[in-house]
């Protein structure tokens, strides 16, 4: 293969990489683990298959030697890479950990054969000047090894637990620092000053002892979150630091020695500073975090500087320099080449820099949001550039060659201006700024003022008279809660959050605040009052608990009146009226008022789950002999299925509804990390655990985490579930999990499942639960382990002569369970702590037929089959069972 074809085939794996990301940015809400998938598309896809083709290309080069096998070796190598990225890719969004096993061994062993062919290729090559920077490559595959053993068993730890916060702190480093970082030093050392048109007099910083240091500062970080030592971690940062530092102020030298006039330059030096910054805030996270839960998720907010910032960055500024080096075709193609890659290259650093530096503010989701989104675009600008650079090549060599003598040579041209680029990138990010604001104005204070008050047919002519009134918001109610206003006036309200919790104000008029974060004050601008009107908080179950304010227009038309009396906009389920109006973007449940239909309206009794669906897994493992139980609790929320066609977006413990189910003995110790990524303060109940209430459930805002201990003393099967008001809400919501505490002797049987009951008061498809309904007590959907109807579509199995244990908990909020198997009888039954049936009982031929159980309430039965066939169980409350609470065993001969 030519050289040329070569180049452009194995090049052209990067750009496909570029492009899926890019793809997958556009598509993220349709896709499962997108943060995630979108992060290693870019690292282990693009960032390292460039690692793989440029660190070989530069050996060559350094070495004056061709590597064995040359790029027969190359192309497997590449290939080898490319299957086990899209293995573990796949593996970790469906959920097949044999998969992400494969794809990571892979991976890894292929790193390891990159890092030998390598090594081998410094033997017997000519002594080169900076031959020694090729070590760099040797020592940044072993790292990509190590990293990528951590991540296979972080995915079988699946996220629980100090043990998977250290792994993921090794691995972060292992593969950012390592296997990125000292491939980029290694390389940065002679490629930035080529890129500045500088020499490097002597050899380089690079060339000495700082390898040594670098690789000793990640043993230290990876012993560290081996040994459980969070400050080794740091000092082994500090240490790579420190090194980092010195090469990095080497190349500050020749920068001022040569300013950047190219997109390359200024895409290298950039990404240069942030890699500084990120590891200067890796370090800091991991020294100053409480405990590992609270350094792994301070870690991972840098994650996307470090791979947008940084590595991206990088990739960009380098392939820009080297792709017309190295597609070559003489003076006017290469000419022609850069130009084109060159294009609105002070634009889009300024761009791509400047948002990520805005992205560092507390600024809203919103324009997070659009942010985000402008500088993914003009990253993915680089792929249009890259296919017109090809382009240009292959037109510059169908040219004929146009010899010039060395005295004939047009002088060069001026240095373009910069500081019109400058200003039209500046503008573009004020212009997305205030898209943002636009948008979400409530975000920045500003709110849409509506120039009619609710229920009025008109308003009164203005007077020209403000009255502004503060509101204080504590205790879950506003204060105070009744507004006197004289017709005409013009409203302004100050809103001041003094309790611990976030709250907004919704008016029947559809103005809406924005959410104010604890201690967060806003000024909302009603408009002229011409009538009465109401509002409410609108946060899930908030209203509910009394948060509610009236706005009295004094001396209004009795014709106009109130306007919530005599009116049915409002009615008691919340399916109607004013009521259902959206407060905002994060809570659209229906004491939220959203205006969208019920997801009720797309409920199918008799519809069955696509042919890919998955139930939840109802096998329950056996206990370990672990004495001592670490779990990471995560608060997600996540919009999930719970019968076909209809989703929710439920606040989960670690994504999933029932969350993970904790089992142990009488004395074991439960030592549980919560951590509140959600979008609303929440706490954690664990009713296995004796202990007072006071520190360790109490509610924390997004973004804080605590510790949560206790020792089981007793057993049974016990609910945890969110704790902070309305609990109803919460636990409606998906926040309920079950733990297990063995009763001393408990027997072995051939099958072990649980069942978690639970209800659905469905809010807008995609919306936050009804709280009106919950308060109701009027369920929509009862389920078993969070999907309706889920086990008859896809049933439990056992076997004729089996005994099957079913342990099951009522987590409510409301309902009892009367947990029954048609055709079958208990001959044991263990509720609430122990056994009204215990094989036959004292006839020897006892039996009975349900489990009755109230919310919060759980047991176990046991029941051996004398017949193949289909046993549906089912809560006999049919009503329940008709509402999604029934499943299927399978019983096979």
């Amino acid at each position: 293969m030519k050289d040329k074809l070569w180049h452009i085939v194995s090049g052209s794996l990067v750009p496909a990489w570029l492009a899926a990301a890019v793809v997958l940015t556009v598509l993220h809400r349709q896709l499962p683990s997108s943060g995630w998938l979108l992060v290693h598309l870019l690292l282990l896809g693009a960032v390292s298959t460039a690692i793989l083709i440029w660190s070989q290309h530069f050996a060559d080069t350094l070495l004056r030697r061709k590597a064995l096998g040359h790029r027969l070796s190359l192309g497997l190598r590449l290939t080898a890479h490319t299957v086990g990225a899209v293995a573990v890719m796949t593996g970790m969004v469906v959920g097949w950990f044999s998969l992400v096993l494969v794809g990571g061994v892979l991976v890894g062993l292929n790193a390891l054969a990159h890092a030998a062919v390598i090594a081998g290729q410094t033997r017997g090559a000519m002594p080169g000047r900076f031959a020694p920077l090729v070590r760099y490559y040797v020592a940044s595959a072993v790292m990509l090894a190590a990293g990528v053993t951590l991540g296979i068993l972080m995915a079988r730890l699946d996220g629980g637990g100090e043990d998977y916060e250290r792994l993921f702190i090794g691995h972060l480093a292992l593969n950012l620092l390592g296997w990125v970082g000292l491939t980029v030093i290694g390389t940065i050392a002679l490629l930035w000053p080529t890129v500045l048109h500088t020499r490097i007099e002597g050899g380089t910083v690079a060339d000495g002892s700082t390898l040594a240091v670098l690789a000793g500062g990640l043993g230290l970080v990876a012993l560290g979150c081996l040994a459980d030592l969070r400050l080794i971690v740091a000092l082994g940062v500090l240490v790579y630091l420190a090194a980092l530092g010195r090469v990095l102020w080497e190349g500050v030298g020749h920068l001022r020695r040569a300013p950047a006039v190219t997109f390359a330059a200024w895409s290298l030096g950039a990404a240069q500073v942030w890699f500084a910054l990120c590891t200067l805030g890796f370090g800091l996270q991991v020294a100053l975090a409480p405990n590992w839960t609270a350094a792994a998720a301070g870690v991972e907010t840098l994650v996307p500087y470090f791979a947008i910032g940084f590595a991206a960055q990088i990739l960009l500024g380098a392939l820009s320099h080297l792709v017309p080096v190295v597609l070559g075709g003489g003076p006017a193609a290469l000419k022609a080449t850069a130009a084109e890659l060159d294009r609105g290259g002070l634009f889009r650093v300024v761009v791509v820099n400047g948002g990520l530096a805005l992205l560092l503010l507390p600024v809203s989701s919103t324009v997070t949001v659009v942010l985000s989104m402008l500088v993914v675009a003009t990253m993915a600008g680089f792929l249009v550039l890259f296919t017109r650079a090809l382009r240009a090549n292959r037109r510059a060599r169908a040219l004929p060659l146009v010899r010039v003598a060395p005295g004939e040579r047009p002088p060069h041209g001026e240095r373009p201006r910069m500081t019109g680029r400058m200003l039209a990138a500046a503008s573009v990010l004020l212009l997305t700024v205030t898209v943002g604001i636009v948008v979400d104005p409530a975000s920045v204070g500003l709110s849409t003022v509506s120039t009619q008050a609710a229920g009025s047919a008109a308003v009164a002519g203005a007077t020209g008279h403000t009255t502004t009134v503060a509101v204080d918001m504590v205790g879950t109610r506003f204060v105070p809660d009744r507004i006197e206003v004289p017709v005409g006036d013009e409203l302004v309200i100050t809103l001041t959050n003094s309790d611990e919790m976030v709250h907004n104000l919704v008016l029947e008029s559809g103005l809406v605040s924005g959410s104010l974060d604890p201690g967060a004050s806003e000024t909302v601008r009603v408009g002229v009052i011409g009538a009465s009107v109401d509002g409410w908080c609108s946060i899930a179950g908030h209203r509910l608990l009394g948060m509610e304010i009236s706005i009295v227009a004094v001396g209004a038309d009795a014709s106009v009146g109130d306007a919530s009396e005599g009116s049915d906009n409002t009615t008691m389920d919340g399916r109607d009226g004013m009521a259902g109006m959206a407060a905002d973007g994060s809570h659209t449940g229906h004491d939220s008022a959203a205006t969208a239909a019920s997801a009720v309206d797309d409920l199918d009794p008799m519809a069955e789950p696509d042919a890919d669906f998955a139930a939840r897994d109802a096998t329950l493992p056996p206990a370990t002999a672990a004495t001592v139980h670490r779990r990471t609790l995560i608060v997600r929320n996540v919009e999930t299925e719970v019968a076909p066609g209809v989703t929710q977006m439920l606040w989960t413990f670690n994504g999933s509804a029932p969350g993970p189910t904790l089992r142990g003995t009488v004395g074991d110790v439960f030592e549980i990390t919560l951590v509140n990524k959600g979008t609303v303060g929440h706490s954690i109940d664990f009713h296995a655990g004796d202990v007072a209430p006071d520190a360790v459930m109490r509610t924390i805002q997004p973004g804080e985490s605590l510790v949560y201990t206790f020792t089981a003393t007793r057993s049974g099967i016990w609910l945890y579930h969110c704790s902070t008001m309305p609990m109803s809400v919460h636990i409606a919501n998906g926040m309920f999990g079950a733990v297990i505490i063995d009763p001393p002797g408990l027997a072995a049987v051939d099958h072990e499942y649980l069942v978690v009951q639970s209800e659905l008061y469905l809010g807008a498809q995609g919306g936050e639960v009804d709280a009106v309904r919950v308060a109701a007590q009027t369920p929509d959907l009862v389920v078993f382990n969070g999907y309706a109807n889920q086990y008859a579509a896809r049933p439990l199995t056992a076997r004729v002569g089996e005994t099957v244990r079913v342990w099951v908990l009522d987590a409510g909020p409301n309902i009892g369970s009367a947990f029954h198997v048609v055709g079958g009888q208990f001959h044991t039954v263990y509720t609430e702590g122990d056994y009204s049936l215990k094989d036959g009982g004292s006839t020897g031929t006892g039996g009975s037929q349900v489990l009755d159980l109230a919310a919060a309430q759980g047991g176990f039965v046991e029941l051996t089959f004398g017949q193949a066939g289909h046993y549906p169980f089912v809560s006999h409350i049919m009503s329940d069972a008709e509402k999604g609470a029934r499943g299927i065993l399978e019983v096979l001969p």
